[in-house]
């Protein structure tokens, strides 16, 4: 398609790629979508990116990245029959993280259906130059029916300037604390002197006549959307979640793959018995001694109020972005861990993690995410280290590991993951 050109699309669920060829020197992006009423969206809600992955509505949601056959992508998923009415438009855009788009090379956007990987749309070389965030495109309706127009249109404020153009409310660093209400400062070891009463009381005022029942009270306004995000390299392996504002509530951890039924790797050893069956898992030291593992084998599952303050949420075979594999540790007992080796294990479908291409992500509740990828599997690996999370001086270091391992003959994956980081645990045959 060419900049401008519009066609019709399918109205079922559309599978959207933001895709480009990696290479020194090239910024990574990120794929978005805004569903907007009247060129606005009605809530930052409707803002669908790496910080918020998935639509209230279940429409639109964001799948996450992959390196495959010398490119990079990002894809979202648009499920057309379950756009609210009054969405008109589904806006498709991409932030440059570390640069711009002119440096991006081989740019694209294409639209396949979801069921079949049909390609129904595709617009290349959209022509951006000095341009940090890109509109590629874009749904919208048209006489009953959905129409994707190719767009090619740029700003050079980044994703805050294309998020605020559409209505975001974007969080903004406070640099200066609002002034203060006026009051008689405290001496030590005595609270504050309370204003005083004016010479001649007033009456007290009537009561404010009661609210009907039908009125809802005022809820607070909705938090400001948070753009901020951290990425891991093999150059800058580790990040403070402290520094990162993640020193409270909730830590998720989310491992999401793409499948691959077949593999020229490793003889082919991926197995027609079904989906590939990945398995998140951890091991944990507290700081009383105590270690153990999280794991779905053995119903394992762990405890977020008890310890070992991390819990398993469940077992998935998709291997989607908006489920996948989840561990979410509690932030609230930080001082209670001394270490935490967050792993994957393959249960079934593969014997080894070649050509598997996979994103792990840790959002804090209260801090910026922190993301990366898998390197390609070289070595006949059943399991692979993902995180190192040490507490040092009370605060966690998250450490990158990306590393793959190979068990010694008999060695189970969980013995052999325990070897290398030295936890010193028995382990017996397990079942889930």
């Amino acid at each position: 398609m060419s900049k401008g050109s519009n066609t019709p699309v399918p109205g079922t669920a559309l599978r959207v790629e933001l895709g480009w060829r990696p290479g020194p020197g090239v910024p990574d992006a990120d794929a978005s979508a805004l569903l907007l009423v009247a060129g606005k969206v009605r809530s930052d809600g409707d803002f669908v990116f790496y910080n918020q992955p998935a639509h209230a509505s279940g429409a639109v949601r964001h799948e996450g990245k992959r390196t495959v056959g010398g490119r990079v992508t990002d894809t979202l998923l648009a499920d057309l029959p379950r756009v609210e009415g009054a969405i008109e438009r589904i806006v498709l855009a991409a932030s440059a993280d570390g640069g711009t788009f002119g440096q991006v090379p081989g740019l694209y956007i294409e639209v396949t259906d979801a069921a079949t990987g049909q390609v129904v749309a595709r617009f290349d070389s959209p022509g951006a130059t000095v341009e940090t965030a890109f509109v590629l495109g874009e749904f919208y309706r048209r006489q009953g029916g959905w129409k994707f127009r190719a767009v090619g249109q740029g700003y050079s404020s980044g994703l805050e300037g294309l998020a605020t153009d559409f209505g975001i409310t974007v969080d903004q660093p406070q640099h200066t604390a609002p002034p203060a209400a006026r009051t008689t400062p405290a001496r030590p070891g005595h609270p504050a002197a309370s204003p005083q009463p004016a010479a001649s009381p007033q009456p007290a005022e009537p009561p404010a006549p009661a609210r009907p029942a039908a009125t809802p009270p005022p809820q607070p306004p909705a938090p400001p959307v948070r753009l901020s995000k951290v990425t891991l390299t093999k150059a800058a392996p580790s990040v403070s979640l402290a520094k990162q504002g993640g020193t409270s509530g909730a830590l998720r951890v989310n491992l999401n793959w793409q499948m691959r039924r077949q593999s020229p790797g490793w003889g082919g050893r991926w197995s027609s018995r079904g989906d590939l069956d990945l398995d998140l898992c951890a091991l944990y030291e507290l700081t009383d001694g105590r270690k153990g593992v999280v794991q779905a084998l053995g119903n394992a599952f762990g405890s977020l109020h008890r310890p070992p303050y991390i819990h398993l949420d469940g077992d998935d075979r998709t291997g989607a972005a908006a489920r996948g594999e989840n561990l979410t540790v509690n932030l609230d007992h930080t001082n209670d861990f001394r270490r935490i080796l967050v792993f994957v294990t393959i249960y079934e479908g593969a014997t080894s993690f070649a050509d598997l291409h996979a994103t792990v992500t840790l959002q804090p509740q209260h801090g910026a995410p922190i993301e990366f990828s898998l390197d390609e599997c070289t070595v006949a690996s059943p399991v692979c280290a993902l995180a190192l999370i040490t507490n040092t001086g009370g605060d966690l270091l998250v450490q990158r590991e990306a590393r793959y391992l190979v068990p010694e003959r008999g060695a189970s994956p969980q013995r052999t993951i325990d070897r290398a980081y030295g936890w010193g645990m028995n382990w017996t045959p397990g079942r889930k």
